[in-house]
């Protein structure tokens, strides 16, 4: 049967979602997540499993799901694909309202075609904002009742960190400084560049978190791979897949931790001290293959990618094989469960939520676009106790999906507030919700 036969087959003429031929699930979801995973033999096809969920937006009057005990409510709707979001130290909120930058080179081929149509129906097909919005509570309701333009002209923001009277902005291609002082609602001031970033053409994971050492001297960048597996060429993927250590005094870089497919979410753990991301892991293994996760990061740390995963389990595909690089593989400290594209990441530091919370993770799950069935669309929480993950996951908000499928919203960046609540950018809900315990929904 010729490729463009059964492209067509498995495509159903994109009328309807879209899936490879063969695959199927081979372990229950829930054993994709935890410490120690069940990872099921990989299942190759040269078509991957496309099951998109299209983006639909919210229903007048629509959000979230709060699990019990808890309550949701909307702190700002309207926005323009919100991803990412800051707290500053007298409690106003930031939010990228941003996009994908132009990626001529990631879009050739059967693949990139298809790419391109799961951002279309994904909800992320348009032009980016290329802004920061600021958002105020003033009364202290729990909603904000203004909003401004913080900062604008940007190239794809993502990640944003204040040391002092400097505030960073992680653009797709450059961290740039900005004078910032308590109480502003915009930054007219011309920017600095502190440093380039990797991107280029390609640029496959174009999204740059940023997180500021808690001494203030240093600035973690993420910086996601250029490839599933390496298939542009190893030279593609130098400095990425990986967290970037950067002197903030001078700019100049140098690779902290790497094999870090797409890392994203950096943030300090309160009890360990320890740094931790979320990688989204690689495709076209199969549904369960393999689990995104969450790790704490070392110094000088190897994670696998494009080699192996999750520790020595090595991928055949990837060509040359580096075994002497499996062999030193760190394994990641817990698993987030296949496709979930888990990309936001705060600890609770507030005292807003139970005692039996504290110091545990908040993970925005954006959802998969090649799983059946769909996983993720959701924001787990998942104890720690002596800095070290101690439990299942829980759900906090979910509903995300409609009854048919579509994507009411998808969740992305979370970030814990000055009252201790926990806030959420909906980037096709075009909101940010804000999580309480039920009976302490208001901010006060």
């Amino acid at each position: 049967m010729g490729k463009n036969i059964l492209l067509a087959m498995c495509m159903g003429m994109l009328a309807l979602p879209l899936a490879a031929c063969n695959e199927h699930d081979t372990v229950a979801a829930e054993q994709t997540f935890g410490p120690s995973p069940a990872l099921p033999a990989p299942e190759h096809s040269w078509i991957p499993t496309v099951n998109i969920a299209t983006a639909r937006g919210w229903p007048a009057g629509g959000k979230p799901a709060a699990a019990d005990g808890m309550a949701v409510n909307a702190f700002a709707t309207g926005l323009d694909h919100p991803r990412t979001l800051y707290v500053l130290p007298n409690g106003d909120v930031l939010v990228t309202e941003t996009n994908a930058p132009p990626k001529p080179d990631d879009e050739r081929g059967i693949k990139g075609w298809i790419t391109k149509m799961v951002v279309g129906r994904a909800g992320a097909g348009t032009m980016s904002a290329n802004r920061i919005t600021l958002l105020r509570d003033a009364d202290g309701d729990g909603t904000a009742e203004t909003r401004s333009v913080f900062l604008e002209g940007l190239n794809s923001p993502f990640g944003m960190a204040l040391v002092g009277d400097d505030f960073y902005v992680a653009n797709s291609d450059a961290i740039v400084k900005y004078p910032y002082h308590a109480g502003d609602t915009k930054i007219a001031a011309p920017g600095v560049k502190l440093t380039d970033l990797p991107a280029g053409t390609i640029n496959h994971h174009w999204t740059k978190d940023l997180a500021a050492s808690p001494d203030g001297s240093k600035l973690y960048a993420t910086v996601g791979s250029n490839s599933n597996v390496g298939e542009n060429g190893i030279e593609a993927e130098t400095n990425r897949a990986a967290v970037l250590e950067v002197d903030r005094a001078t700019g100049k870089w140098r690779v902290f931790a790497s094999g870090l497919r797409n890392p994203n979410g950096p943030a300090w753990q309160p009890q360990s001290g320890a740094l931790w991301v979320t990688v989204n892991e690689r495709d076209e293994l199969g549904n369960d293959l393999m689990p995104d996760y969450m790790t704490s990061v070392m110094e000088g740390g190897f994670y696998g990618w494009p080699y192996s995963y999750f520790g020595e389990h090595v991928d055949d595909r990837v060509s040359p094989q580096r075994p002497d690089l499996v062999a030193k593989a760190i394994p990641p400290d817990y698993a987030l469960g296949a496709h979930t594209a888990s990309l936001g990441l705060t600890f609770n530091t507030g005292n807003l939520f139970p005692p039996e919370m504290s110091g545990g993770a908040f993970v925005g799950q954006h959802g998969s676009w090649n799983r059946k069935p769909r996983a993720g669309y959701k924001v787990i929480f998942i104890p720690f106790a002596d800095g070290k993950p101690a439990g299942k996951p829980q759900d906090v908000l979910t509903g995300f999906l409609n009854d048919s499928g579509g994507a009411q919203g998808r969740p992305v960046g979370v970030r814990i507030d000055t009252h201790g609540a926990l806030l959420v950018a909906d980037d096709v809900g075009n909101a940010v919700w804000r999580v309480t315990p039920a009976a302490k929904s208001a901010a006060k």
